[in-house]
């Protein structure tokens, strides 16, 4: 089983810079794709980015260029880093843990809000 702890939200102006983290722990296995969501009120769960264990990493189009997710593996932690930040980049950030082979899982963290604005 693998627990998954977000932190670093807050509020923020347009424009502004935030770093999210997502520390991981439990049976983390060598073969997994982790991964930021975000849901806004009202609205869908979307995804933000991807990075698998191989280091191949994507975006959605609407945070492309301006987030960076990054890892470091020996405190099996994952990175958000969000810059040039909009209003609509406003919703619960959610962290996420995939394995694509057996044994499947699917865990997510508490999540953490994000609020840009002035």
């Amino acid at each position: 089983q693998v627990q998954l702890v977000e932190s670093g939200g807050g509020l923020v102006q347009p424009g502004g810079s935030m770093r999210l983290s997502c520390a991981a722990s439990g049976s983390i296995f060598s073969i997994y794709v982790m991964g930021w969501y975000r849901q806004a009120p009202g609205k869908q769960r979307e995804l933000v980015a991807l990075i698998a264990s191989g280091g191949n990493t994507n975006y959605a189009d609407s945070v492309k260029g301006r987030f960076t997710i990054s890892r470091d593996n020996a405190k099996n932690t994952m990175y958000l880093q969000m810059n040039s930040l909009k209003p609509e980049d406003t919703a619960v950030y959610i962290c996420n843990y995939q394995r694509p082979l057996p044994p499947h899982v699917n865990y997510w963290g508490q999540g953490t809000q994000v609020t840009v604005s002035s």
